[in-house]
């Protein structure tokens, strides 16, 4: 029930991510626009992350975990029903709260029924791959979808997925609560949610309009200050939503900034590639998936030995291989342009995911490992939070750098192009205030050829520079693996009579007092 749970959860990742040219077509967004529909799912995902895992804690997971069926599936409906973009981010955002609730609580149903630290890896490493299998249908279902019907069509299925499971969880999963008085922290969550969208908000704002704009000035000053808050308020919390004392672990740090760093640049990398699909290459949906699906695919077959590697090699030397080689990747597809093949996308993709696959498992298992145990929880979800929350800020940053290096590319390749010198501001003019989208819907006569062909060679220009950035900091977050990913040292931990006296129990549920040791340490499996 947990992997179909996270499988709901993050379907609509890359069901959207391949259907925005779709959506773009069919409600005229700008690319700014286009960017709050990830976002908008995105966002509360990062903001509540860590408030949905507490609420499990305390008011039982298989509440919280139904909670989020249920907002997934109302977000769905929501969507499904859409006739403007704002209904559409409306609808994002609810099934993004579902989401939030979805990824901790699955995580933490899995540790409550598999108590063994050494037999619930086993049962972690299925909950990774359902969360991929996830990322590698969802273009195809997309894809089958549109070739059929409109792009409102892609948010039927998760309805009846979401309420059968809902059904089957009523019988099928226990509940539980975390041990020891946990309690909300009301000033760390307002402080958090609020510093993540108001930096979100003046990113793709600033990108759309100008980062001198006062209202996007305003935002990131709000994010600033709320950030320092938030900082005061857990340190000051007596049941902090995030304990500090985590970021005193060099792997934790490490593992944080690697998650924050790499989503950033992949899940922009989604937004600017699907965009590479439909108004470069003029792909449908389904092509555009099967593109998708060698990058999830190959995550998945490269993932499930890379965690059983973990048990012989340092998950340094995994994390940093695979992101070097996930750099590479991006870096060979900066050559991309409107006729590469197939076959010479292929095993770019290919080799993209399979770098993917060595860091993913790794690094969320050295973040719990890397903790004492009565954190481990927390580790993991904080770990998922700032997942999320350079998820959120990839589709924001590096929209807002494909836009401003299209816009003032798109003059240049227009006179190239021999289009007359009015003809050239017109289109401008267009640009600056509507998008790049918005020559398609133009009448120009016989300069409409040339004028598609001027915007797709702007387009590239755009996606080449993201792809440039995007692998830039994937190599910083090697660095950062390279740099703070150290062998954990090695504790005594002397021996309890409670531990001596029950062979068969794990020495963490033995002790009466949850030991300094990492779970690494004692636990290898992990």
């Amino acid at each position: 029930m947990a992997c179909v749970g996270v499988f709901v959860a993050y379907l609509p990742v890359t069901t959207v991510a391949v259907s925005l040219p779709a959506i773009q077509r069919a409600l005229h967004t700008t690319t700014a626009e286009l960017s709050w529909v990830s976002d908008a799912f995105v966002l509360p995902m990062a903001a509540l992350i860590l408030t949905a895992g507490v609420f499990g804690d305390v008011h039982g997971r298989k509440k919280v975990f139904q909670a989020g069926l249920a907002f997934a599936a109302v977000g769905a409906a929501i969507v499904l029903c859409a006739q403007s973009v704002q209904v559409l981010w409306a609808g994002q955002a609810v099934a993004g709260l579902g989401a939030a609730a979805l990824l901790p609580t699955t995580l933490a149903l899995i540790s409550h029924a598999v108590p063994d630290p050494r037999e619930r890896g086993k049962y972690v490493g299925l909950w990774a791959t359902a969360l991929l299998a996830a990322l590698a249908v969802g273009p195809l279902i997309a894809g089958v979808i549109l070739h059929h019907a409109t792009w409102r069509w892609i948010y039927l299925l998760p309805i009846p997925a979401c309420l059968i499971t809902m059904a089957a969880a009523t019988r099928l999963v226990g509940d539980s609560r975390a041990p020891g008085s946990r309690r909300l922290d009301w000033p760390g969550q307002i402080t958090a949610a609020l510093a993540i969208t108001a930096l979100v908000y003046g990113v793709i704002e600033g990108g759309a309009a100008s980062f001198t704009d006062t209202r996007v000035v305003v935002s990131l000053v709000v994010a600033a200050l709320s950030a320092v808050a938030f900082v005061v308020a857990e340190r000051r919390s007596s049941s902090p939503m995030v304990d500090l004392s985590l970021f005193r672990s060099p792997a934790f740090t490490a593992t944080t900034l690697i998650a924050t760093i790499t989503f950033l640049g992949l899940i922009g990398f989604f937004f600017v590639l699907s965009l590479y699909f439909g108004l470069v290459q003029q792909l449908d949906t389904l092509a555009a998936g099967y593109r998708f699906l060698i990058i999830t695919l190959m995550a998945i077959v490269v993932g499930i030995p890379a965690g059983r590697l973990m048990h012989r090699l340092s998950a340094r030397l995994l994390i940093t291989s695979g992101l070097l080689i996930t750099a590479a990747a991006l870096l060979s597809l900066t050559t991309l342009d409107a006729d590469t093949s197939f076959g010479s996308l292929a095993w770019r993709l290919a080799l993209l995911g399979g770098g993917l696959g060595a860091v993913m498992t790794p690094m969320t298992a050295t973040a719990v490992a890397s903790v004492p145990h009565h954190l481990a929880g927390m580790a993991a979800a904080g770990n998922n939070a700032f997942r999320q929350i350079g998820g959120a800020l990839g589709p924001a940053i590096l929209g807002a750098l494909l836009t401003t290096k299209a816009s003032h590319a798109l003059p240049g390749h227009l006179t190239s192009a021999g289009l007359p010198e009015a003809t050239t501001a017109r289109i401008t003019s267009a640009v600056d205030s509507n998008g790049l989208g918005v020559v398609a819907q133009m009448d120009l006569g016989t300069a409409r050829g040339r004028a598609l062909n001027a915007v797709s060679d702007s387009f590239l220009d755009g996606i080449h520079q993201c792809l440039t950035v995007a692998a830039a900091l994937v190599l910083l977050a090697a660095l950062v693996g390279a740099v703070l990913l150290r062998p954990p040292q090695q504790h005594s931990t002397p021996a309890t009579p409670a531990i001596q006296g029950d062979q068969h129990r794990p020495a963490r549920e033995a002790a009466d007092v949850p030991s300094q040791t990492d779970l690494s340490a004692r636990h290898p499996a992990v």
